[in-house]
């Protein structure tokens, strides 16, 4: 599935079954929901805590989640994914090209 083949699905469903869009400054606080759902989860599971009693190791459906409401955001927006991912993707090229490479910190971890 192409970025703009998911913008389409979130799209078609909000139009079956959403009624319509959430306004941009709700869905912008329930991005900050999801995200803060994604950290709880990401902080029991490589983190220091632990799972409470009860509690689901649900990392792919908060991933989702959050994505879902970016993808929403950006409907409402008219905002291209796509072209917006691209742009992104030159941007970091031109200015990171070998800012990480050469990063010491991330040669001492051996993740290089």
């Amino acid at each position: 599935m192409t970025l703009e083949e998911a913008q389409k699905q979130v799209d078609d469903w909000i139009k079956q079954y959403g009624v319509r869009y959430f306004s941009e400054l709700t869905n912008m606080a329930v991005l900050t929901e999801e995200v803060g759902e994604l950290a709880r989860v990401m902080a029991r599971k490589y983190g220091d805590q632990s799972f409470k009693a009860g509690e689901k190791e649900n990392l792919e459906e908060e991933i989702a989640d959050v994505f879902w409401v970016l993808l929403c955001i950006a409907n409402q927006t008219g905002t291209d994914l796509t072209k917006a991912f691209q742009q992104t993707i030159e941007k970091k090229t031109g200015r990171d090209r070998t800012r990480h490479i050469n990063n010491p910190k991330l040669k001492e971890h051996g993740e290089l």
